[in-house]
């Protein structure tokens, strides 16, 4: 059983940075993939980035490429997820999710998720 609490998000100019965390529960944890999921009012929950077990494989989604980046830490049982040049796209309620299956970018992939944190970039 894996617990997982995010918390970092807030209201940032677009251009701006922010810095997620998800404290996980658990000393299971490093053997899970974790990832990064956001939703948007109105739209699907999606894939944001994942990073596997040992950290040795990271994946990102197109839209987090070059921007966001994707850590974790297994001594601390923690998630990171650094988002650099916001913009108001980016706003979403963001989820972290921890999972064994190799199909990181998949929803259902991940047997644990947290409630979210809320990120609002402005123009």
């Amino acid at each position: 059983q894996v617990q997982l609490v995010e918390s970092g998000g807030g209201l940032v100019q677009a251009g701006g940075s922010l810095r997620l965390s998800c404290a996980a529960s658990g000393r299971t944890f490093s053997m899970y993939a974790m990832g990064w999921f956001r939703q948007a009012p109105g739209k699907e929950r999606e894939f944001v980035a994942a990073i596997t077990w040992s950290g040795g494989s990271i994946i990102y989604a197109d839209s987090a490429k070059g921007r966001f980046t994707i850590s974790r830490d297994n001594t601390k049982n923690s998630l990171y997820l650094q988002m650099n040049s916001l913009k108001p796209e980016d706003t979403a309620v963001y989820y972290c999710a921890a999972g064994r299956s190799n199909r990181v970018t998949a929803r259902s992939a991940y047997d644990y998720w947290g409630q979210g944190t809320q990120v609002t970039v402005s123009s």
